[in-house]
């Protein structure tokens, strides 16, 4: 409530409400805007999923160094679609393998029984795919045969693909980027136009404009993220097996922390220059650490307690578990507890160090 002087009658006045009516305003208003929040996540999908989609077993190259035996083994190779084997003399051989053109170099001895000698790098995956092919492949071609009985069961059910690793990853991505930018950015550009210096001489309290960057931010994020998670299933039949609504739920606090986030870089930052600087800082920890396009498993278990404790982390654990896993949100306890922490302490330190000016 306040009262005009002119008037001295008393009119209703709801500052968060009109804070938030502004930004969405604002939003609708800049075309390129609605691109990069709703645009941009689904050419990265379509991109990374084109990218990474299921493929036959690519063929493996292999050389066969220049031998009385060369033409026979290249020969019983090439036989197999999987293979592409060529004769190179032992220059081109070893010269191919150092520059990774081929995977392997077999050198086959002239003896009875077949004697074979494998030359790869052990530190490259392929190297050590092909060396078991090859050798499976020649073993069988000198006559060995399987002891035990093996059935084979293939199965090529949605949630093991690339992209349904992918998905949630991209998720969180967004929810980071647009709770950063699209908050911290947009604070300290009204900071620089002075548009909080006339909040300023209004009755409106830093919780209430705070809150209202919050809130309008969340009504762009929130369909952003239902828009990508729809494209996802109907382009790639990317699946939820959770509950539809834990992902939703998530989705929200995910919004909630990084708006957060955002708020504390700009709350006293007062250049584009200082808080681009501050939000780069903030992310690119996340943009290597959390399991974007990579599980975070991979790092050093001495860096997994660093890691597991960033936001961007926990929410993406959150997000696989769920979708990916069917796990139901109970199970989700830990990483809950970190993004509600992260929002609770970011948005009550924004409130304290935030300035106007």
């Amino acid at each position: 409530m306040k009262t005009d002087p002119r008037t001295d009658q008393t009119t209703t006045y709801w500052p968060l409400a009109q804070i938030v009516l502004a930004r969405v305003r604002e939003f609708y208003r800049e075309p390129e805007a609605l691109f990069w929040v709703y645009g941009f996540p689904i050419l990265m999908v379509v991109g990374l999923g084109i990218a990474f989609r299921n493929q036959p077993i690519e063929q493996i190259t292999v050389d066969v160094e220049a031998g009385p035996r060369a033409e026979a083994v290249a020969k019983t190779l090439t036989e197999q679609p999987r293979f592409i084997a060529a004769v190179h003399s032992v220059d081109d051989a070893q010269r191919r393998l150092r520059t990774g053109k081929t995977e392997l170099v077999i050198i086959a001895a002239e003896s009875d029984p077949p004697s074979y000698t494998y030359r790869f790098d052990p530190t490259r995956p392929p190297s050590l795919l092909a060396r078991d092919a090859v050798d499976e492949a020649l073993q069988r071609a000198a006559g060995r045969q399987d002891v035990a009985q093996v059935k084979v069961e293939e199965m090529t059910e949605p949630g093991g693909r690339y992209i349904d690793f992918l998905v949630p990853g991209l998720l969180g991505m967004s929810l980071m980027g647009g709770g950063l930018w699209g908050v911290g950015f947009v604070t300290v550009d009204m900071r620089m136009r002075k548009l909080l210096k006339r909040f300023l001489a209004t009755p409106m309290r830093k919780s209430d404009f705070l809150a209202g960057i919050m809130l309008s931010r969340l009504l762009f994020m929130v369909p952003e993220v239902i828009v990508l998670l729809v494209f996802a299933r109907l382009a790639f039949d990317v699946r939820i097996y959770g509950s539809l609504a834990a992902v939703l739920l998530l989705i929200v606090l995910g919004a909630v922390t990084f708006s957060g986030l955002g708020l504390l870089v700009a709350s006293r930052a007062k250049t584009l220059e200082a808080v681009s600087g501050l939000m780069n800082l903030v992310m690119l920890p996340m943009w290597m650490l959390s399991g974007i396009f990579f599980s975070s498993d991979r790092f050093p278990a001495v860096a997994q307690p660093l890691i597991q404790a960033l936001p961007l982390t926990a929410l993406i654990n959150a997000l696989r578990g769920v979708m990916q896993e069917g796990a139901p949100l109970a199970t989700q306890a830990v990483p809950i507890g970190i993004l509600v922490a992260y929002a609770v302490v970011t948005f009550a330190l924004a409130l304290r160090w935030f300035r106007w000016i």
